[in-house]
């Protein structure tokens, strides 16, 4: 069988996953330009008293760590998808969350990565006041890695039985 029939049945086999894959990237894109077009000069827009829409430039890593650190972070990102494409094959035998969790984790990486390597920084913009600012990318990232925990315990579940 050519690459390109195998390429071909894994995407029918996994069409639900990649739109979530798909979808993520698009979103996450969409909302930071706009977020560079709209909000980069009003700095925040209150939406409910508990959130806003708040433009920051994050060259660093969750929560505000690491910053200034963003080739690093940059380097880390790759090594993290490098890993996640040698291991698909075990992420994939967790089930239906873990690969959606895969897939989710792979879109918000390469949504933060994009941001890095164009404009050198990742545009953050959601912000519950109480928790960092943050973006679709991040949110994807979060919940992916969730759904493989997910799949991880419940596999741990079925071999301890």
């Amino acid at each position: 069988m050519a690459l390109k029939d195998t390429l071909l049945l894994k995407a029918k086999k996994y069409k639900f996953e990649l739109l979530a894959f798909v979808l993520v990237i698009v979103i996450d894109r969409l909302t930071k330009v706009l977020v560079l077009k709209y909000l980069l000069t009003k700095a925040s827009v209150s939406v409910f008293p508990f959130f806003s829409l708040t433009y920051v430039e994050n060259t660093g890593s969750a929560f505000g760590i690491f910053q200034n650190a963003n080739w690093v972070l940059l380097f880390v990102s790759f090594l993290v998808l490098f890993l996640m494409v040698k291991w698909y094959k075990d992420i994939f035998k967790l089930g239906t969350l873990a690969r959606y969790g895969y897939f989710l984790v792979f879109a918000g990486a390469i949504g933060n990565i994009y941001d890095r390597i164009v404009l050198r920084y990742v545009v953050d913009f959601l912000d519950f006041h109480f928790w960092p600012v943050f973006n679709i990318a991040d949110s994807a990232i979060c919940v992916g890695a969730c759904l493989i925990g997910i799949g991880i315990l419940k596999d741990s579940k079925r071999s301890d039985k």
